[in-house]
Parts: structure tokens; C-alpha cells; sequence
């Protein structure tokens, strides 16, 4: 699409038709023309929604050739919630960040691969390890912006560990190797987890147990300062934590969503009222 093109939108049906619209850019590697796309694609992505649907920004894995890659689950739970989804590519500067969220009402961080362990520490323990640096650089800038406004914050999976790292904790870099006894974290694997009164997933479900799918083999080592983590699997593993403004959980509410399981659809709810 050419920016001739970009500057008729306003003509396009799917603009006056559809709750949801969806737009191909090709960015530009100057940084100005990139950052002047995406304050462009998110104003014509707000001019779709209605009055009470919030924005919610989704940040997003990679392709091997450096396209952007996301989960339909992600933005199919959001929009289930009455939220518009806003998948977010990689962004290489804070400004782009920064002008990004200053027109999301909120933002997912969704799951993918490992985080850098330099961040927190400590060398690469093992193949397992999976690292795109790409990736990590664009949503440590996110992750930042994103704290620093204020605006509300989901982790799901890698989301919670990026998370907790950019606030100063440390991670398990693998299960496994790392955590003796532990229950099958990893593959679709389902465990209980033990949830705290008075946190948010026991306010939603009113129990002190769930039951949770895995597709993870690290996680949370030392929470960062100022997080309450609110639920560990049996082998003590976290699995949600919150602190003001954020939640994050290790599991994938949205892949359980999308299977058919209705009631993970009360946390997409809770984040997008979170975001009105």
C-alpha cells in the first residue's frame, strides 16, 4: 500500500462497515518514515473502533525473514472482551514506543521466545535457550514506555517474564535442569495452580485452584521489587503475579479461550474494561 493509497482510507468501506479493520504497511528503515507509519496505521485503526472500544496494542514475534507473526487467539480473545486489538511490529527507537502507547489505552505483551539472559545476569545456561534479539530490543522499549505511562499491562507467558526482568527480577532459564521436582511445565502439559485470596484471578473465579495449560520452560526466579506474586504451580513455580496497573500470568488464557474453555474470557474482560 503506498501512501497515495494510505491517504484515501478514509473512503475505504471496510472503515465505515467493520468493527475491526486490518492494514498491510510496508515500513520504511528510516527511522522519521517508520515512525510517521505507525502513528499512521494506529490513527486509522481508532478511527474504526466505536466510542467505548479501547485500543489494545499486541506485541508480536517475528518470521524468519523479519515479518510480523501473532497468535489469532491474542487479538480473537480482545475482541471477544469488546476491545479492537492492535498487533504491534517490532519497534527500533523509545520514541516509537512512546508515540505508540500514547494511543493505545493498553497493551499485552504475548508469549514467544526466551529473554536475553544478560538482562538479568547471567550467561546462556544450555541450548534450550532461544533468544531473538530483535525482538527482545523492541519490547524491553515497549515494556518501558509502557510502565512509564501508565497505562494498564497484560504478560501471558514470555510477556510475564519480560516483564519481571525489565522490573529488576530474574528468571529460571530452564525448568528442567534448574528446578528439581518440578511438575511437567512445557508442550501443552496442564497442572493446578494455587491462587491467593484477594488476587485477581480468585476475585474472577472465585476458587483457590485452576487448572492451566504449559507451553513454557522458563520462568519467574526472583520476583522484581514491588510485585505480589498471586499464584504458583505445586512445584512452586509462578504463574501470576501483579503490581499496579499489571497482570501477568505464565499460562496461555487465550489458547484456552480459543479451545473452548468460555471462562478465560472474564480475564480479557477484566484488561479491557482495565483500558476504558
Amino acid at each position: 500500500m503506498g501512501m497515495s493509497d494510505m491517504g484515501r482510507a478514509d473512503a475505504h468501506p471496510l472503515l465505515s462497515s467493520s468493527k475491526l479493520c486490518i492494514f498491510v504497511v510496508k515500513i520504511s528503515q528510516d527511522t522519521m518514515a517508520r515512525h510517521l507509519t505507525l502513528l499512521l496505521l494506529l490513527a486509522l485503526v481508532g478511527s474504526c473502533r466505536g466510542p467505548e472500544a479501547p485500543l489494545v496494542g499486541i506485541s508480536s514475534s517475528r518470521s524468519s525473514s523479519g515479518g510480523t507473526l501473532l497468535a489469532s487467539a491474542y487479538s480473537e480473545a480482545v475482541s471477544r472482551a469488546g476491545g479492537v486489538p492492535v498487533v504491534i511490529p517490532a519497534v527500533k527507537t523509545r520514541e516509537e514506543a512512546d508515540a505508540i502507547l500514547g494511543r493505545l489505552d493498553g497493551i499485552i505483551f504475548s508469549g514467544g521466545e526466551d529473554i536475553e539472559p544478560a538482562w538479568y545476569g547471567e550467561e546462556v545456561l544450555n541450548g534450550t535457550v532461544s533468544i531473538d534479539p530483535v525482538r527482545d530490543h523492541s519490547d524491553s522499549l515497549l515494556a518501558r514506555a509502557a510502565l512509564s505511562c501508565g497505562k494498564p499491562v497484560l504478560g501471558i507467558c514470555r510477556g510475564e517474564q519480560l516483564l519481571n526482568v525489565i522490573m529488576g527480577g530474574s528468571l529460571y532459564q530452564d525448568i528442567p535442569s534448574q528446578v528439581e521436582g518440578s511438575v511437567r511445565h512445557g508442550g501443552g502439559a496442564e497442572h493446578l495452580i494455587r491462587i491467593e485470596d484477594g488476587s485477581l484471578l480468585g476475585r474472577l473465579f472465585g476458587m483457590d485452584t485452576l487448572t492451566v495449560n504449559s507451553y513454557h520452560h522458563q520462568a519467574v526466579k526472583e520476583p522484581a521489587p514491588g510485585v505480589k506474586v498471586t499464584a504458583r504451580s505445586e512445584d512452586g513455580i509462578v504463574e501470576a503475579y501483579e503490581a499496579p496497573g499489571l497482570w501477568a500470568v505464565q499460562f496461555h488464557p487465550e489458547k484456552s479461550l480459543k479451545a473452548g474453555d468460555g471462562k478465560w474470557l472474564r480475564l480479557f474482560e477484566a484488561f479491557v474494561e482495565a483500558c476504558r
